[in-house]
């Protein structure tokens, strides 16, 4: 009963902290589940968020482009366009915003096409609500972080310029379409050249501590990056040394 009272002891003080300075954080939720929907819209509008949900896939857009959001919430099995189709019209949008997928399914094949349409992170269902609030904290104090870095940071490796401005990549004259993950995870390669970074590393700079330290994902990036970086190139920059990290060589 103590614990319960100081959890809501803390939300209320979030709360009204937030409302004193006037910061108004906006969140877009986008689940067509009714009971998930009210849950989440709960938990978040009681630790200071202020939430507009969508329960068809078809109005998302329109939702998005009418205010500024800190963070959206995409369920993937949606009526009208799915969440994949979400994301990558989002990120048509906006390249920075976080997007956090709620999905029933916990299938490596739906993580990789996820994340190639852009997603930063993902819960899979079912979930506690504590841990939805500390992905989406997480998420969003990255963000802020990212936002407050300088933007006029350009990388030289290898023939390949990185233009952080911009958010732009070059090899060899020819522009390379990158999803921001991908982006990030080659920014840091590239401010380390020669040297090996960890998957552990990597994990914790780009997600944070609450990212599964056990995923795959890095080598699901990392595979994409060759893919873009190296392989139209016929170049093989992107090493891996088995049990420790990546890093890059110019050959």
């Amino acid at each position: 009963m103590h614990h319960r009272l100081n959890r809501k002891n803390h939300l209320l003080c979030n709360n009204a902290i937030r409302r004193k300075l006037e910061i108004v954080m906006n969140i877009l939720l986008v689940e067509d589940d009714i009971t998930l929907h009210r849950n989440i819209v709960a938990a978040l509008e009681a630790d200071g968020f202020f939430v507009d949900g969508c329960y068809d896939g078809a109005f998302v857009i329109k939702t998005f482009q009418k205010k500024k959001y800190e963070l959206v919430i995409l369920d993937i099995n949606l009526p009208g366009k799915n969440g994949f189709e979400l994301c990558k019209a989002i990120r048509e949008i906006d390249k920075i915003v976080p997007i956090l997928f709620l999905t029933a399914f916990n299938d490596l094949e739906d993580k990789i096409e996820g994340f190639n349409a852009g997603a930063d992170d993902y819960l899979t269902k079912p979930f506690f609500i504590r841990e939805l609030l500390l992905r989406v904290h997480a998420l969003i104090k990255r963000s802020n972080q990212e936002l407050l870095k300088p933007r006029n940071e350009i990388l030289h490796f290898a023939g390949i310029i990185l233009d952080n401005l911009n958010k732009t990549v070059l090899r060899e004259d020819q522009k390379i379409e990158l999803t921001p993950r991908e982006f990030q995870i080659l920014k840091i390669l590239l401010k380390n050249p020669g040297e090996i970074v960890s998957k552990v590393d990597l994990l914790k700079e780009i997600w944070g501590n609450s990212f599964d330290g056990n995923s795959n994902t890095i080598e699901v990036y990392i595979n994409f990056l060759r893919k873009k970086i190296d392989k139209p190139f016929q170049k093989n920059t992107i090493r891996t040394k088995i049990g420790f990290g990546y890093y890059l060589v110019d050959e």
